[in-house]
């Protein structure tokens, strides 16, 4: 009897354990992330509900300088890795056709992380 018991015990330990870690981890609706974002050294990103954002003075890169972009983005959900937001930069900015990851921590916080065994190079929280 007391096998059967420790049996019951070991499924559904890891059943709850996961139900916990899912509900923890859950995607961001995309809907809730248009906002404006600022970091503590001045940073700023607007995501609007129809689509487009506007950077200032986001560093998006490691050792990089701040830099002033825009065009459209796009929410990822790979479920592979992080969430992110898909920033397609508009008319070459940033030196390069194409675009940059914009990671989602939850529906408050952003960052930039280029190198994803690297430091966050900017994390941007919402304002308002």
């Amino acid at each position: 009897m007391r096998t059967r018991a420790g049996g019951r015990w070991f499924v559904a330990m890891p059943a709850a354990c996961a139900a916990l870690v899912s509900g923890c981890s859950g995607a961001v609706a995309p809907e809730a992330l248009p906002g404006v974002y600022r970091s503590d050294d001045g940073g700023r990103i607007e995501l609007s509900a129809e689509g487009t954002f506007a950077a200032t003075g986001v560093t998006t890169s490691e050792g990089a300088g701040p830099v002033d972009f825009s065009g459209s983005w796009e929410y990822e959900d790979p479920g592979t890795s992080n969430d992110f937001v898909y920033l397609s930069v508009e008319d070459g900015g940033l030196g390069m056709t194409g675009g940059v990851q914009l990671y989602v921590e939850d529906r408050d916080t952003l960052y930039f992380q280029s190198d994803p065994d690297g430091p966050v190079t900017q994390e941007l929280h919402r304002t308002g």
